[in-house]
């Protein structure tokens, strides 16, 4: 494993985050769960990564008895709010000081731990002044309760806005969380520069394109019966890359990992982790041996004319439009 600061910073975090989006307490049971934690700190990652809202505040509880026992200075925690969560009551969401200053509480009890290194505002509320979200967070760094602030998801004028006031506040907002996968590239064209300017860098979800990447969907033929596309309850999520013709074209990067001495999955996020304002991209598994699989991923360069051929052979399912990065107009409750 290797470790890359996150924005302009002191603080390391490890290439691969573990993240549990999707898998604790919804897509397996505890015990996996818990094994697939113990991997990800056996092949050296450090760094996790959950929110409130995963399984409605189940998920953080399973990290947090993942967790136990492990020397806390030695690493990396990670969460969110902003969606609703609990008995979803009108003041259950948002990005309000009381929402926010509830949401770290129940977030420190559930993880078993007295700080976060990391907080971030899951999407942009539109619904509530920035001024006073970003005050909530210099209290709450303030109050020792998280080391950093970070976002998920917010446009490039949002970062810029919320970057100013955090400067103002004497508090260090030093990344953001956006999805980002050689499919998925909406970030490029601003936010990446904003973020680089500033000083902020991205922790990347979904670099596999919610699986779609590691090549296991295969064109005409139905999805694993243990895949998340299978799922039901979870597989919505990854409708919009299940085309045919985009399958296909995936195959045919399986050479290009090949010829590095990779699975497509490591390939994959060893792609995102070439670009330079990427400090660590996150991934999930529903197995041990998927996670201990995934770490061969961290210290991989990639040459550029291979960088090169994947836009090749992506071709227009490239999704480039800033525009694609957006939080909802309301609150949902």
């Amino acid at each position: 494993m290797e470790y890359r600061y996150l924005g302009n910073s002191g603080f390391k975090v490890s290439e691969l985050t573990y993240g549990n989006w999707l898998t604790h307490s919804t897509q397996i049971a505890d015990e996996a769960a818990i094994a697939t934690v113990h991997a990800a700190l056996d092949g050296g990652i450090t760094s996790f990564d959950t929110a409130d809202v995963y399984a409605n505040q189940a998920a953080e509880a399973v990290l947090g008895r993942a967790l136990a026992g492990q020397r806390r200075e030695g690493l990396e925690i990670f969460t969110k709010c902003y969606w609703p969560v609990a008995e979803r009551k009108p003041n259950d969401t948002g990005l309000s000081r009381k929402h926010i200053m509830e949401s770290i509480n129940g977030s420190l009890k559930r993880l078993g731990t007295d700080y976060v290194d990391l907080y971030q505002a899951h999407r942009f509320d539109y619904e509530t002044p920035l001024e006073e979200t970003m005050q909530a967070f210099a209290d709450i760094v303030r109050q020792g309760k998280a080391l950093y602030i970070g976002t998920s998801e917010w446009t490039a004028e949002q970062i810029r806005a919320g970057h100013e006031l955090s400067r103002q506040m004497g508090f260090q907002f030093i990344s953001n969380q956006p999805q980002y996968s050689a499919i998925w590239r909406v970030i490029e064209e601003k936010v990446i520069p904003t973020s680089a300017e500033l000083g902020i860098s991205q922790i990347v979800w979904s670099p596999m394109a919610q699986g779609v990447l590691t090549g296991k969907y295969l064109p005409g033929q139905p999805a694993p019966a243990d895949s998340r596309a299978a799922n039901e309850q979870i597989g919505g999520s990854i409708a919009k890359f299940m085309d045919e013709d985009l399958l296909t074209r995936v195959q045919q990067l399986k050479p290009l990992a090949e010829d590095l001495g990779l699975t497509l999955a490591q390939f994959s996020l060893a792609w995102v982790l070439q670009n330079p304002n990427v400090s660590s991209a996150i991934v999930g598994a529903s197995k041990p041996e998927q996670i201990s699989s995934n770490i061969a991923a961290a210290g991989v360069k990639i040459p550029a004319d291979v960088m090169e051929k994947v836009s090749e052979i992506l071709g227009s399912f490239v999704v480039t439009d800033p525009a694609e990065t957006v939080s909802p107009e309301a609150r949902l409750v």
